[in-house]
């Protein structure tokens, strides 16, 4: 049986045969599958029994609740959505360089960190290959690391989540940088040059959510300070919606990023003169250790490396 499985897999699976696999995936019943590809329903059947019987496997069990996809079903359904998802890449590079340009990347990056960092590599890569082009993902780790596993993002920026004790990622530390209490520039604690910790009881706050990377060590840390965060919170990952709120309120947020405190951004804040120990690993950069890194991802690893390196420098001459 692992002969022919072997053979199958190998000789006569095809493109089709992963994109029936995902579409009964998707809507588990052969009707909506005949519906939205636009071919007849026995058509649908017939494929799928051709496919079973060609791995030698069962791979959907019918049920009341419609097709339900059985273990060797997932299995392959899971490396179907990765497969095919590959083949899209070749096309969009086969069709860039077609055009003239150079290839495409696909960047996750984690919200509320390496902004400045990104913007740095982003501008070198534009510099150094117009035609490599770049699609921007932001999200948590959490949906982040299993695209990137998955082969739907070429990198991932930003702080380090803990390291992978499975091995399923490399990666590369790029910068320092420390996390930093901020406030609108409006605060009353912006006015006062020093600070202690129970200053900061009475006003609210704006914190990363539950399970991202920050707010069990920042929990932890403000505990030990002797200020716990009370039941008046927002909880948002949004740069955009951390720095609106600072500007029209007295809360207190937590930043991972320089770009906190540029005055010459239209919503400037201010840093408290308070220092938290070290809470998080440095901003970096993550890919797949199971696939090569495209020509253009190496040359935005690069250009990652290059701006941290600048950045780091410029860091030094300020102080």
């Amino acid at each position: 049986m692992t002969a022919e499985l072997d053979w199958y897999l190998q000789v006569n699976l095809k493109a089709r045969h992963l994109r029936l696999l995902v579409t009964i995936d998707t809507y588990r019943s052969l009707s909506q599958v005949a519906e939205v590809t636009h071919v007849t329903l026995p058509a649908v059947s017939k494929s799928l029994a051709e496919l079973e019987h060609g791995l030698g496997v069962a791979l959907f069990t019918r049920t009341g609740q419609g097709l339900v996809p059985t273990p060797h079903g997932e299995c392959l359904t899971r490396h179907a959505r990765s497969m095919l998802h590959v083949l899209h890449q070749a096309a969009d590079e086969l069709q860039a360089l077609s055009a003239g340009t150079e290839g495409k990347i696909e960047i996750g990056v984690l919200p509320v960190s390496a902004s400045i960092l990104l913007t740095h590599a982003l501008h070198l890569l534009k510099q150094r290959s117009p035609g490599t082009n770049a699609k921007i993902v932001e999200g948590s780790a959490a949906s982040l690391l299993p695209e990137l596993w998955q082969g739907h993002l070429d990198l991932v920026v930003g702080r380090l989540p803990p390291p992978d004790a499975q091995g399923s990622f490399d990666e590369k530390e790029l910068l320092e940088e420390p996390v930093m209490l901020v406030t609108g520039r409006q605060h009353p604690l912006a006015s006062r040059e020093t600070l202690k910790w129970a200053d900061l009881l009475p006003y609210p706050w704006i914190l990363p959510p539950l399970g991202s990377i920050l707010r069990d060590p920042l929990e932890r840390a403000l505990e030990v300070l002797g200020v716990p965060l009370i039941n008046n919170y927002i909880e948002t990952l949004s740069l955009h919606v951390i720095r609106a709120h600072l500007q029209v309120s007295d809360c207190i947020a937590v930043m991972a990023d320089a770009s906190a405190i540029d005055t010459g951004h239209p919503q400037p804040l201010h840093a408290l003169p308070l220092s938290l120990p070290r809470l998080l690993r440095p901003s970096g950069v993550l890919w797949n250790r199971a696939r090569p890194l495209t020509h253009s991802a190496q040359l935005m690893l690069s250009c990652l490396k290059d701006a941290a390196q600048r950045l780091e420098e410029e860091a030094r001459k300020k102080h």
